[in-house]
C-alpha cells in the first residue's frame, strides 16, 4: 500500500541526469514488498471476513486474479513509458489525455487518502494496547508524528525499512507457526485442512462475495509503483513486468495463508473485539501476549512510516500541480529555503490527516482508496488495449491486446461496484469534480488538458 517517499522536490536549476540501469530483478521484487508491505492482510482481515459472509480467502483470491492481470498491464505500458510510471501517463497518452486528468485525479485522491487510512487504522490498532488512551489523542499523536517529521525533512532512509521488512516477516512467520501449533492441538494434523474458509454453503452469496472482494482488494494497492523504477531497471521490457506479476502472486498467496489460518483458528466471524482489528485478537489466540504486543508493534509503526512517506509524495504531487498552474502556483510551490521541502502542501495534506483522521471510519476511508486505486488500474488496462490493439493494429494479438487486459478491466470494474453506497458516491463526486474542473479548464473539453511531468523535481 506505501507510496515511494521523495527527495528535495524542487530546485531553482533544474538537473536532469541519465539515469543508469542498475536494478535487477531482486532490487524491484523487493522494493515492491516495501510498496504492498506484508501487514496488508493484517489491515483487510476482519472487515473483509464479515463483508463476505466468512469468505475473506477466497475474495483476497478473486482480488488477486484482478491486480495479476493489471500488473500484465502496467508491465506492458512501463515497456512503453519507461520513464512515467503511473496510470495518470499512461492513460493521458495511450487513451485519452481527458481520461489521463481523471486517473490523475483519482491518484492525487489516493495519496491524500493513505495517510488518513494509517492514522485511523494506526491508532485504532494502538487502542488496543492502550485501551485507556482517547482515539483522539492517539489519532492526534500520529498526525503529528507524520507532518513534524516531513516538516523537518527526515526521509525514511532505506536501511530502516529493510529491518522493519525483515521484522514483519518474522513475526509473521512466528504467527504461521504458532497457528499451525494450534490447529494441530486442537483439531489435529487434519484440521489445517478445510474447505470451509473457501466456501460454506450455508454463508455464501455471490453478492458477500464482491463486496468481501472489493475490501479486501485494498491488500494489493500500491504494487504499480514497481513501473515507477523502469528508467533504473535492467532489461525493463522484461524484469518491470516479471516484478509487478510475481510481487502481486506473492503478497496474493501470503496473504491467502495468513488469512485461511486465521479463519480456522477463528471460525466465528462475528465474535471479535471490533472488526477492523480482528487480526489482532487471532494473535493473541494462537500466541499469547508476546505475539500480540510484537503485531500490534509492528502494525503501528508500518502504518507511522507508510503514513510519512505517501504524506510526503501527496505534497510531491501538490507541488506539480502547484507548478503547472493546476492549482494556486504561488502557495503550492511555496519552498522553505532552510530545509528545501513544500511547507504549505506539507501542512495542508498533515491538517487533511488529522481532520479525516477523526471524521471517517476505517471501513469508508479503506474502501474510498481502493475505489481509486482500482478506477485508475481500470483505466490502465483499456489503455493497453488503446495502444496494442487499435493504434498499433496488431490485429493477430487478441488474447494479449484485448483478452487479458479486457478481463482485468472487467475484474477492476467488479470491484469498484462491489463498494457500499457512501464510498460510491463520494467517489463519484470526486470524479465529477475532477470532469467539471477539466470541462472549464479546457473550454469544454476542446483543448487538451495539461499533461504533468510528475517524475520531475
Amino acid at each position: 500500500m506505501d507510496k515511494p517517499s521523495i527527495e528535495a522536490v524542487a530546485s531553482p536549476v533544474a538537473v536532469a541526469p541519465r539515469l543508469r540501469r542498475v536494478l535487477k530483478l531482486w532490487d524491484l521484487l523487493y522494493y515492491g514488498l516495501i510498496a504492498l508491505s506484508p501487514i496488508a492482510p493484517a489491515t483487510v482481515f476482519g472487515l473483509a471476513l464479515k463483508l463476505s459472509g466468512g469468505h475473506a480467502t477466497i475474495s483476497l483470491l478473486f482480488g488477486m486474479i484482478g491486480t495479476v492481470l493489471t500488473a500484465l498491464s502496467y508491465g506492458r505500458m512501463a515497456a512503453v513509458y519507461p520513464s512515467a510510471g503511473s496510470a495518470y501517463a499512461y492513460v493521458g497518452r495511450s487513451l485519452n489525455p481527458h481520461f489521463g486528468f481523471l486517473a490523475g485525479s483519482a491518484m492525487l485522491l489516493e495519496y491524500l487518502l493513505i495517510p488518513i487510512f494509517c492514522v485511523v487504522f494506526g491508532s485504532l490498532t494502538a487502542a488496543r494496547l492502550l485501551p485507556h488512551v482517547p482515539y483522539v489523542v492517539l489519532a492526534f499523536a500520529l498526525s503529528a508524528v507524520m507532518t513534524s517529521l516531513n516538516l523537518l525533512g527526515i526521509r525514511s532512509v532505506a536501511h530502516a525499512n529493510q529491518i522493519l521488512l525483515y521484522f514483519m516477516f518474522g513475526v509473521f512467520a512466528a504467527f504461521i507457526l504458532l497457528a499451525l501449533r494450534y490447529i494441530f492441538h486442537h483439531a489435529g494434523f487434519w484440521g489445517v485442512f478445510s474447505f470451509k474458509p473457501i466456501y460454506d454453503p450455508k454463508t455464501f452469496s455471490l453478492h458477500a462475495i464482491v463486496a468481501g472482494t472489493s475490501f479486501a482488494a485494498l491488500n494489493y494497492v500500491g504494487f504499480e509503483s514497481i513501473s515507477t523504477m523502469a528508467e533504473d531497471a535492467e532489461n525493463p521490457r522484461r524484469n518491470i513486468l516479471l516484478a509487478l506479476v510475481l510481487v502481486c502472486v506473492f503478497i496474493g498467496i501470503f496473504s491467502c495463508l495468513i488469512i485461511y489460518l486465521s479463519q480456522i483458528v477463528w471460525p466465528d466471524y462475528n465474535g471479535f473485539h471490533d472488526p477492523a482489528t480482528a487480526f489482532m485478537d487471532v494473535t493473541r489466540r494462537v500466541g499469547g501476549d508476546l505475539l500480540f504486543y510484537a503485531m500490534t508493534l509492528v502494525v503501528v509503526i508500518a502504518m507511522t512510516s507508510g503514513g510519512i512517506a505517501v504524506q510526503l509524495g501527496a505534497s510531491r504531487l501538490l507541488f506539480g500541480l502547484g507548478r503547472d498552474s493546476v492549482l494556486p502556483r504561488k502557495a503550492f510551490t511555496y519552498l522553505d529555503p532552510k530545509r528545501n521541502t513544500p511547507q504549505f502542501n506539507i501542512w495542508l495534506c498533515g491538517l487533511l490527516t488529522l481532520g479525516g483522521g477523526l471524521a471517517v471510519g476505517y471501513e469508508f476511508i479503506a474502501e474510498l482508496i481502493t475505489l481509486a486505486a482500482f478506477f485508475g488500474y481500470m483505466l490502465v488496462n483499456l489503455a493497453v488495449i488503446k495502444h496494442f490493439y487499435l493504434t498499433r493494429g496488431q490485429k493477430g494479438q487478441v488474447v494479449s491486446d484485448v483478452m487479458v487486459p479486457g478481463v482485468g478491466a472487467l475484474f477492476c470494474l467488479a470491484i469498484c461496484c462491489g463498494f457500499s453506497t457512501p464510498a460510491k458516491i463520494a467517489g463519484g463526486l470526486w470524479l465529477f469534480a475532477t470532469l467539471a474542473y477539466d470541462a472549464i479548464r479546457t473550454r469544454g473539453f476542446q483543448v487538451r488538458p495539461i499533461m504533468l511531468d510528475l517524475e520531475e523535481p
